[in-house]
């Protein structure tokens, strides 16, 4: 595993400060997204969403900018911005109010980031390389329970079994 142990909560915010967040509970997945709209939104080869329960967030400074639009799979999807820099802090899809998703670069600490699974692989650039150990996908999985469980095992001391 990584030398560098994330520590709660975990603090970010935006490249420029005017927005700054904080999350209570360990993240529920990490995981890259390689399809075309994420290329596009973030500039670059993929997307590092990292998935929280919306009830242990909550912003700390300022106040994100929102933008809606509809998915590749024509869900609701409201992209949150600071308004100042225009670093996207997170996402959030209509019919999952229990979570939302976090561009994990913009945590504080990044080093112990290792993603469960690369998805949308048939878009990823021919240089993308996936992590060790992560699963690949083609496109995203119908049901993310199963790397929800992987990700859980990954951090035991984040997730004790009961």
């Amino acid at each position: 595993m990584n030398s560098v142990q994330p520590v709660l909560p975990m603090t970010g915010g935006c490249s420029c400060g005017a927005i700054r967040y904080e999350i209570s509970s360990f993240p529920l997945l990490l995981y890259t997204c390689n399809c075309t709209d994420c290329q596009t939104a973030s500039g670059s080869a993929f997307a590092l969403n990292m998935p929280v329960a919306t009830k242990d967030f909550r912003v700390l400074k300022g106040e994100p900018k929102g933008w809606r639009r509809p998915s590749p799979t024509g869900a609701d999807v409201t992209s949150w911005f600071c308004g100042d820099c225009g670093g996207r802090i997170y996402g959030e899809r209509a019919g999952w109010p229990e979570s939302i998703n976090i561009r994990a670069g913009t945590l504080d600490e990044t080093r112990w980031l290792n993603p469960a699974a690369h998805m949308f692989m048939r878009s990823a650039q021919s240089w993308v390389q996936p992590a060790a150990n992560a699963e690949c996908h083609e496109i995203g999985p119908s049901d993310f329970r199963p790397l929800a469980e992987k990700w859980r095992a990954m951090w035991p001391e984040f997730f004790p079994r009961t």
